[in-house]
């Protein structure tokens, strides 16, 4: 009954007040007629915080988000079943879910009399235009009186996720060749056939048969290393993503390092269409991503990079390293955000020239707000960047605010070599390919 006073509306309250305020009145007035106004107006919310506080039916909730992995911008559905376990009828509840701002206001719905044995149906859609993983619920429960008076709330502990990835474009599709490598299970090749001296190593990943352990090398090295004499052949490839704040621009949705990473996902998904086992790399170093299999159907990519976050760092050292380390001799991604001519050196010296290697390079000074001459700088750098790049072979994509990754992906088939003075464009249309 104490839980059940608490739980007066400001209408019951008023009530109440009213109530003794009517009873004083009648007491100095002698009016017996006030005095019978005051009893109801005291009794009504006392009577109904009686009956809500005695409610002792038994609920049950189930919650079903449909589909549990939505594209930023895209509502997923969810749907509440509430069952009444009970053997007595409920009276009016209020149902509550907990969402986080993101994805919208706190959905709430009114649901009448559940008779013993039956269940309500409530649903609603949540929109996130932000990626992320979130956490929907719990439920929570508020029983009235019929009249509004008293509110009782109670919860539910059970809670769901719901995923929001990163949008994807379709790319068209374009011959990427020179990305065969090792590590399928079709036909086989030697590496190294001259002995244990000179075989062939890489570092070990899940999945490889600890028969094929080099103990030699793994002491030497001090990481596990296996053979690769007896690899079979395989589309491989390896992504990094520039994640480092201080070279992107634009706030939100609208910034490039959103659009980084929804072009990041795009190319991920088509890769793994294509049937290339890819494996992805941040500023930061590898990520995280579960098995090659896995990784090709795009769940893991896509759930990786819902929570991929931007970074403090100011150096791709780190990424660049762990991507050499790995020794991936197949296609080679880059998306990156603000780089100059020095950094694209850098990312290209170690990048063997018969490797096929593809850099998609934001053009921030579209994205930035900044005065003219900062445009115009960051300009220049995107522009060197992108010359440099061209000369050591590289194919270059080019990003720019208010276009998508497949409007911009034509630019894959565009010759990488491209005459210094001008020859070849930087944007949407690139000219024709250099014999």
């Amino acid at each position: 009954m104490r839980q059940a006073l608490t739980g007066l509306t400001t209408r019951g309250r008023c009530f109440i007040a009213a109530g003794f305020a009517a009873t004083l009145s009648a007491l100095v007035l002698g009016e017996k007629d006030l005095l019978r106004v005051a009893v109801f107006l005291v009794a009504l919310p006392l009577i109904a915080a009686l009956l809500v506080a005695r409610t002792q039916f038994r609920l049950s909730c189930q919650r079903v988000i449909s589909p549990t992995r939505v594209p930023a911008g895209e509502p997923a559905t969810v749907r509440l079943t509430l069952d009444n376990i009970s053997r007595v009828p409920t009276g009016l509840m209020l149902l509550e879910d907990t969402l986080p701002y993101t994805l919208g206001g706190r959905p709430r719905f009114v649901v009448d009399r559940v008779p013993a044995g039956s269940s309500r149906t409530v649903h609603y859609e949540a929109k996130g235009e932000l990626r992320g993983r979130y956490r929907i619920g719990p439920l929570r429960l508020r029983l009235a009186d019929p009249f509004g008076l008293v509110e009782l709330t109670r919860g539910f502990s059970s809670t769901d996720f719901l995923t929001v990835v990163p949008a994807v474009h379709p790319l068209p599709s374009l011959g990427l060749g020179g990305a065969w490598s090792t590590g399928g299970d079709s036909s086989s090749r030697s590496v190294a056939v001259q002995g244990d001296e000179d075989v062939a190593t890489r570092e070990y990943r899940d999945g490889d048969d600890l028969r094929k352990v080099h103990w030699r090398s793994t002491a030497r090295i001090g990481k596990l290393m296996v053979r690769r004499e007896e690899q079979p052949w395989q589309t491989r490839a390896a992504m990094l993503v520039d994640a480092r704040l201080s070279r992107h621009r634009g706030d939100g949705a609208a910034s490039s390092f959103e659009w980084s990473v929804s072009t990041a996902a795009s190319i991920g998904v088509h890769l793994g269409r294509l049937g290339y086992s890819l494996r992805l790399f941040s500023d930061s170093g590898e990520l995280h991503t579960g098995t090659d299999s896995d990784f090709s159907t795009g769940h893991v990519l896509l759930d990786q990079l819902a929570i991929f976050a931007s970074s403090p760092n100011h150096e791709l050292d780190r990424g660049l390293q762990a991507l050499r380390h790995a020794n991936e001799d197949g296609l080679l991604v880059v998306v990156l955000g603000d780089v100059g001519p020095d950094e694209a050196q850098a990312l290209a010296t170690g990048r063997a020239g018969t490797a096929r290697s593809i850099a998609v390079l934001c053009d921030v000074s579209t994205w930035t707000s900044a005065g003219t001459s900062e445009r115009a700088a960051a300009l220049a750098r995107h522009e060197a960047a992108v010359g440099v790049l061209r000369r050591c072979g590289w194919r270059v994509v080019v990003g720019r605010r208010g276009t998508t990754i497949a409007e911009s992906w034509s630019q894959v088939g565009v010759s990488a070599f491209a005459a210094s003075s001008g020859a070849m464009t930087f944007g949407l249309h690139p000219a024709p390919a250099i014999a």
